[in-house]
């Protein structure tokens, strides 16, 4: 449970990132670089930016990225994204140094993506008390990406002790700000018992707020849910359809879950040896 909570934190804390140089960036350069590089409920996106978990473009992001951070006056951002592009890259030392010149501008998210490099260890030595220290700095400042870390920090007891409740306290607070990732950690906690009572409708009811903001294991929690008949009553097609919601968006348990479904009997050979399963058409 406690590695289930950290692994999906710091998934999302993995995917965060902004500083080196290069010659004289136009606005074309900063609009390329939100477009390939900007992270989804980064408070500095503009309005029309809603950005992406993945850097696909990686090499045209590092690129775009570079030329916007090169501007004498280079919002903030631009060496975030730069960051992040070069986690893309697998340059880690390069990321930090331009977290840290997004941290010094105010960045609460570059908070997260170089509290998260220490947390690992990543492009820097590994210091848990000062991943804490970044995260605290980005809650503190009422970032919902910096709460659900340090909620995270405090649920996987990465360099303080296991501490349910303030987790708990922290993953509220984001999901106040209709932060999808903390409804789903809520959720799990909640059907786990951790940190307060355990109640499947009132973890249900979390996966439902989160699964409404298109979060894919909230999703596939859902479709288990559906299956099994927790907090509710058994609905396969329900579960079928959660499943197929949530691989289109990526989860891989779903997948494998709808996989199970549409192809429920194992073919075996004489020997007993796997060699294919039965599938039913029309799912």
């Amino acid at each position: 449970m406690v590695n289930r909570h950290f692994l999906t934190a710091m998934a999302a804390i993995a995917v965060l990132a902004a500083c080196s140089a290069a010659t004289h960036a136009s606005p074309a350069d900063i609009t390329k670089c939100d477009e390939l590089a900007a992270l989804p409920d980064d408070r500095d996106n503009p309005p029309d930016i809603k950005g992406h978990q993945d850097i696909t473009e990686v090499a045209a992001a590092l690129a775009a990225c570079k030329a916007a951070a090169a501007a004498p006056d280079a919002p903030r951002r631009s060496f975030f994204e730069l960051g992040r592009a070069y986690e893309f890259n697998r340059q880690p030392a390069e990321a930090a140094k331009a977290y840290r010149r997004a941290v010094d501008a105010g960045s609460t998210t570059a908070m997260v993506g170089l509290g998260a490099l220490y947390a690992t260890g990543k492009g820097v030595a590994r210091n848990t008390a000062e991943a804490r220290k970044l995260f605290t700095r980005s809650a503190e400042a009422g970032d919902p990406i910096g709460m659900v870390n340090l909620g995270s920090i405090y649920g996987a007891g990465l360099g303080v002790r296991v501490d349910y409740a303030m987790a708990r306290s922290w993953y509220a607070k984001a999901a106040a700000l209709n932060d999808a990732e903390a409804m789903y950690q809520l959720g799990l906690m909640t059907q786990d018992g951790d940190g307060g009572p355990k109640d499947d409708v009132a973890a249900k009811a979390w996966f439902e707020k989160a699964a409404a903001l298109d979060h894919a294991g909230a999703i596939e929690e859902l479709g288990e849910y559906a299956e099994a008949g927790r907090a509710g009553p058994k609905d396969q097609e329900a579960a079928l359809a959660f499943y197929k919601q949530a691989a289109a968006l990526g989860d891989e348990d779903a997948a494998d879950a709808l996989k199970r479904l549409r192809c429920p009997f194992a073919m075996k050979d004489k020997n007993g040896k796997p060699v294919g399963r039965i599938c039913f058409s029309g799912n």
